[in-house]
């Protein structure tokens, strides 16, 4: 049975995701207010900050900014792109 959850980024009911996706409270949060598509937004968003900024995932910096980015994201009015970001065309 699908579980649906009020997603905080979409405004709608939509399907919740399986699991917690992130360790810790936050992960626990967006366990109960993130929907499947908001975190496939959040994972193109992540991407893009990864690779915009030349970050490395393991180093403990990059991590605590992907996660306060993430906590934007979902939780206070989004996270933003970095200054001069053109986003590819389709």
């Amino acid at each position: 049975m699908t579980r649906m959850v009020k997603c905080v980024l979409l405004g709608t009911e939509a399907e919740g995701l399986e699991r917690q996706p992130y360790p810790g409270e936050l992960g626990k949060r967006i366990l109960e207010n993130v929907s499947k598509e908001a975190w496939q937004r959040w994972l193109r968003q992540q991407t893009m900050l990864i690779n915009e900024y030349r970050l490395t995932p393991v180093d403990p910096k990059a991590r605590k900014f992907l996660e306060e980015e993430m906590e934007k994201f979902f939780f206070s009015g989004g996270s933003t792109a970095p200054q001069g970001f053109v986003p590819p065309k389709s």
